[in-house]
């Protein structure tokens, strides 16, 4: 059972797993050195349970307490009770879901292993906006990819804002980093998967004939916010897919072209 421990003041050293929580470029730093991830609202952390991520601690507004309860009975973990103002002082902005956790990390995962029975998987190259990284994760979880690899750039999957995004769907999702790129898309090829890259290239490939070709094991490529792939990463790619568009449109944001690549690509 938790420790329930009322605090009331923000400078409290127990609190230090909560600091700041709106400086990106620190949480980005400290997060990953110190092994933890920040889990926001009652349903992003009862996911996060379930994912088998270990609990830390909780921070918790009172009347969070009670819709709580059952988490606080299961786990041996301190709970800090605060109140509104005291975490506002502490994270940097109002809380509005009333409840924060802040979650162990697992050891990053083995590529090899993530794609050990994965026929159909994501790939990011510099995927940079958590809300997009969010956006793409929750999209894959809902329409069947089997798991997610990432250029050494893209942003954090288990900070705050994307695991947010992502309604928890970061923390369920098998996904690995790649130590190298685009050097790393070869373990893809090694596996028996297809590569195949989203671009606007004129010698692309229609989403739908691609789709119909029903390749056993599929790897979709998408590149950055800004400017797509890299010249490297659609060289290391198969094939080059384009999703056909109208009214002059000719880009997608990312996260929405994944959305149309998973669900034309489903089994």
């Amino acid at each position: 059972m938790a420790e329930l421990i009322t605090i009331e003041d923000p400078e409290d050293p127990r609190l230090h797993d909560y600091v700041s929580l709106t400086d990106v470029e620190l949480r980005r730093r400290r997060e990953p050195e110190e092994g933890l991830f920040i889990a926001e609202g009652e349903k992003v952390i009862r996911r996060a349970r379930i994912a088998g991520y270990r609990m830390r601690s909780m921070l918790l507004s009172a009347k969070w307490i009670d819709q709580m309860k059952d988490v606080i009975d299961e786990v041996p973990a301190p709970v800090y009770a605060v109140t509104p103002a005291v975490a506002e002082q502490v994270t940097g902005y109002h809380v509005h879901r009333g409840a924060l956790a802040s979650m162990q990390r697992k050891p990053a995962a083995d590529v090899k292993d993530i794609l050990v029975g994965a026929h159909r998987v994501a790939v990011f190259e510099d995927l940079v906006d958590h809300a997009n990284i969010g956006a793409a994760f929750r999209n894959a979880a809902a329409l069947g990819v089997d798991a997610i690899l990432l250029s050494p750039r893209c942003a954090d999957p288990l900070y705050r804002r994307a695991v947010k995004v992502s309604m928890g769907a970061t923390l369920g999702l098998p996904y690995a980093v790649l130590d190298s790129w685009p050097d790393g898309l070869t373990a893809l090829r090694d596996a028996g998967f297809t590569i195949a890259a989203f671009c606007l290239a004129d010698n692309s490939v229609s989403l739908d004939e691609f789709a119909a070709r029903r390749h056993d094991r599929v790897a979709l490529l998408f590149g950055t916010e800004g400017n797509g792939l890299s010249t490297a990463a659609l060289r290391a790619a198969d094939e080059w897919v384009t999703i056909p568009m109208s009214n002059g449109v000719d880009s997608l944001n990312v996260a929405a072209a994944s959305a149309v690549a998973f669900y034309a690509t489903r089994g």
